[in-house]
């Protein structure tokens, strides 16, 4: 699922465990013996028996020592541009890169751009070896700071995170038998496959199996759902290349991009959760259980119809639709009209002219269908005199613009062009933001939440899209390295398969375990796989 049910970590021990830290400086690393290190303190439990005897409980605190060397602990391809962050109160002129296997020093660098964080009284540096381009397994060293955590240059270090980030989805399928050969813990048997209650009258139940677990509850939710599946789709349209169809999913094989199928198994249920009667879709499907109880067997509560989600299918399988049609005609034309009956649905209930998820949607069916009716919301939409806030601002407008940017219907010329311009002034905001940043992102103050980091990658992207600029590839892949190492606690937040990563922290379940990050994690590395 979507979650890590982790517990604490805790160090259980005898209270003789003390006289050790006389020796504990005993073949520490040069990380460990240099002047500035970083220590996070963890506090663990420590119990302990002598004699059959119940010792009292103790709690001591041991420093996690966190290196000042700052590096992507996945790695750098051969040809991309590669860095490191340096910090301490003292820092060095040069570096050493070390070759992980042998011990030779394979690289000699200069450490540059060194400037004081008055706050910490900490300078920050960068060192980069652009020019190291053997594959391989390497650290960094270098003097009064000590050692990095190791990493991989190679011709293609993302494709096995990619692949894992796309995979994440298919572990979480509900209705279906996971194996956990191939899932670990994430394997169960068939889920949820009876029928479920309406909540607004519990003597009527619908088929609504399939579709994806959103969180430890496994509940599957339309909103959240439909904005997974719309990122996706936008990313493959932008990146097709980078989405293969062997990724060891039931479908693959089939001649159809994974993620495509995927994005089908989803779309599936989204069809179901749709009211035949009224158009209208229902908010989500919630698993009823009891605390303790078997998530898996327990029953399934349908929410009543949502506007919210109503119209986010409209716009979002008005995407798929259109994307959809190249590999089934018939199906794509299903997806439409389901779209269609979810506007009219919204409309009858809420004004298309003052929403601005009507304009989203509205975009992406004018792009399927080239009907007035949309063209006249979008119209309206442009007319408006806080059109450029809202693009800054609100999701549905931003999303709704590269929508219409990206149509093969006549458009407005005047307002595509006012939409680059606004597009291609919020990226460049981003990436002087990023080109001032101590670690060479735009948002580096966001803690383990990343949305903001994550949004402005997906920014970058788009616009990289439209109008290439080789500084928003190394800017987005400077996104992905401060994700997967090179930040203040130097923890990879996507994986968990490299030295020090997010189940080293407390309660943190990791990029790919939110379905939404995930998403827009995927999007960003589409880029650097394309």
């Amino acid at each position: 699922m979507f979650y890590d049910m982790r517990g604490k970590n805790r160090v259980v021990a005898a209270l003789m465990v003390l006289i050790m830290g006389s020796v504990a400086g005993c073949g520490a690393s040069s990380a460990e013996r240099s002047e500035e290190v970083v220590q996070e303190t963890e506090v663990l439990e420590e119990t302990g028996t002598q004699s059959q005897t119940s010792i009292e409980t103790n709690i001591i605190e041991i420093p996690q020592q966190v290196p000042n060397i700052l590096v992507d602990q996945t790695g750098f391809n051969v040809d991309s541009e590669k860095v490191a962050i340096f910090r301490g109160k003292r820092i060095p002129s040069d570096f050493s890169i070390i070759n992980l296997e042998s011990g030779e020093t394979v690289y000699k660098g200069e450490v540059v751009k060194a400037t004081l964080d008055e706050a910490s009284g900490k300078y920050y540096g960068i060192g980069r070896f652009n020019d190291l381009r053997e594959p391989g397994n390497y650290y960094i060293y270098a003097d009064y700071i000590g050692e990095s955590l190791s990493f991989s240059i190679g011709k293609d270090v993302y494709r096995a995170v990619f692949d894992e980030a796309c995979r994440k989805y298919y572990t979480n399928r509900c209705g279906i038998a996971i194996s956990q050969v191939d899932s670990g813990d994430n394997g169960h048997s068939a889920c949820h496959t009876t029928e479920a209650r309406l909540q607004e009258n519990t003597e009527t139940t619908i088929d609504v199996t399939g579709g994806w677990h959103m969180d430890e509850l496994a509940d599957r939710d339309v909103y959240i759902g439909t904005r997974i599946v719309d990122n996706l789709l936008l990313a493959y349209e932008m990146n097709p290349d980078a989405f293969t169809d062997e990724t060891g999913i039931p479908e693959s094989g089939n001649g159809i991009p994974d993620i495509i199928d995927e994005l089908k198994y989803e779309s599936d249920w989204l069809l179901k959760m749709q009211d035949t009667k009224t158009g209208g879709v229902y908010g989500a499907a919630v698993t009823v259980s009891n605390a303790g109880g078997d998530i898996f067997s327990a029953p399934v509560e349908v929410t009543p119809v949502s506007m919210d989600a109503t119209i986010s299918f409209a716009a979002t399988m008005a995407r798929f639709s259109y994307v959809y049609q190249q590999f089934d005609q018939e199906y794509a034309t299903a997806a439409l009209k389901a779209s269609d009956r979810a506007w009219e649905c919204f409309s009858i209930n809420q004004s298309v002219y003052e929403s601005t998820a009507a304009f989203r949607a509205a975009a992406q069916l004018y792009r399927a269908t080239g009907s007035d009716k949309y063209q006249h919301v979008l119209d309206s939409f442009f007319a408006r005199d806080d059109l450029m806030t809202l693009f800054e601002t609100d999701e549905n407008v931003f999303i709704g613009a590269v929508s219409y940017l990206s149509t093969n219907q006549e458009v407005d010329k005047e307002q595509c062009e006012k939409l680059i311009k606004a597009l291609m002034k919020r990226s460049e905001a981003i990436a002087a933001k990023a080109t001032e940043s101590r670690y060479l992102v735009a948002d580096a103050a966001e803690g383990e939440d990343f949305t903001t980091l994550l949004d402005e990658a997906r920014c970058l992207t788009i616009t990289n899209h439209i109008i290439y600029n080789h500084e928003y590839t190394t800017i987005i892949e400077n996104h992905a390295h401060y994700m997967m190492g090179m930040n203040p606690s130097c923890v990879n937040f996507v994986t968990n398969s490299t030295e020090r990563n997010h189940e080293d922290i407390e309660e943190y379940k990791g990029v790919m375990n939110d379905p939404q990050k995930d998403a827009l994690l995927i999007f960003m590395l589409s880029v650097l796989e394309n």
